[in-house]
């Protein structure tokens, strides 16, 4: 990649989320591709991803969902190093009307570590987490699924369902629970009108969902988990999303657990790490890192009736990579600002 140049100043490309929505960012194949490819490259060591900090304002006691994350990463092939700069706030949503997350991507030239893009990344990052539960499920999940559940139903699961929605026209019907009515109801209406061959039911219970589901995606803000081993039906995959719903015991009564990476997901006292801790659970029990399936180095799924959990922490490398590949596309087609960095 080249710096751009207005003279002998640098500029940075700005794309706003409508940029994004011009390259098609609202689509999930962009960010299925660039996923895949960097869960290879992870799996090949072809990255640079330190351990992400949590700047947590509000300290200990906080909210588990109020935090900042920096999240930088080197990708090769071809080369390009960023940061993602992620926000979240449980009560975003009912109290000011705003997203719960929201995101900056920045690229930078890796021959110069001068600065190539800057753009919003509130939609980079919930596409690519529903890109990875896609590249997952193509691996993990039972062929031809039918049932799929959402739990919590804000904008995360309206960017998972709608992408696995297009990527795996076999489902036939989506089970939605969230412990807001009106918050299914209104995923459902969406979904129903850009999918009516599609039946949807808004459950009464998360046990009822997820009793439903072939596949299965947390998208909440719990501290707490609530999905115990008992509520799976054989040969579930359970996309873990939102890391803290699911008990100890589906981690270690699973037939596979699959992590994105060992070192970020044994950490910060999540279930994983309080399992660790608690001498229960240890690398060697782990099946594999996505990674290594996705690139066929280790197995999927093996038979109809394995119940697989992935526990996707949530890569820099994944978000990365896609901003990579909408930097390319908006260079190509002339979309969005140039900025002077000087």
């Amino acid at each position: 990649m080249e710096i751009q140049k207005s003279g002998n100043d640098p500029r940075i490309l700005y794309l706003s989320r409508s940029d994004l929505f011009r390259l098609g960012g609202d689509r999930s194949d962009l960010y299925v591709g660039a996923v895949e490819r960097a869960l290879t490259l992870h799996a090949r060591g072809e990255f640079v991803q330190p351990l992400k900090p949590y700047l947590r304002a509000s300290g200990a006691e906080g909210h588990i969902a109020d935090r900042i994350i920096a999240m930088p990463a080197h990708l090769g092939e071809p080369a390009i190093s960023g940061l993602k700069w992620v926000g979240s706030k449980h009560d975003n949503p009912t109290r000011r009307g705003l997203d719960r997350a929201s995101a900056l991507v920045v690229l930078n030239d890796p021959e110069t570590n001068f600065p190539l893009a800057v753009m919003e990344g509130g939609l980079i990052s919930g596409m690519r987490t529903a890109a990875v539960t896609v590249a997952a499920a193509r691996c993990l999940a039972k062929e031809g699924f039918e049932d799929l559940t959402l739990i919590g139903c804000g904008v995360i699961a309206r960017m998972q369902v709608f992408s696995l929605l297009e990527q795996f026209p076999a489902i036939r019907r989506v089970h939605l629970y969230d412990l807001t009515p009106d918050s299914a109801e209104d995923l459902a209406s969406r979904i129903r009108d850009r999918h009516p061959e599609v039946e949807v039911w808004a459950a009464g219970s998360a046990e009822e969902a997820v009793r439903s589901g072939e596949v299965v995606v947390t998208c909440t803000v719990t501290d707490q988990p609530y999905i115990p081993y008992g509520w799976l039906r054989r040969g579930a995959f359970i996309s873990n999303v939102s890391i803290m719903d699911v008990h100890k015991e589906v981690f270690l009564k699973a037939d596979k657990v699959v992590v994105d990476d060992w070192e970020q997901s044994n950490r910060e006292k999540k279930v994983i790490h309080q399992l660790v801790l608690e001498g229960r659970f240890s690398r060697e029990q782990l099946h594999a890192e996505l990674g290594e399936i996705v690139s066929g180095d280790k197995p999927g799924r093996e038979s109809e009736e394995e119940i697989i959990l992935l526990n996707p922490m949530g890569m820099a490398i994944e978000d990365i990579a896609c901003a990579q590949d909408l930097y390319q596309k908006a260079i190509q087609q002339g979309v969005g600002t140039w900025l002077d960095l000087y």
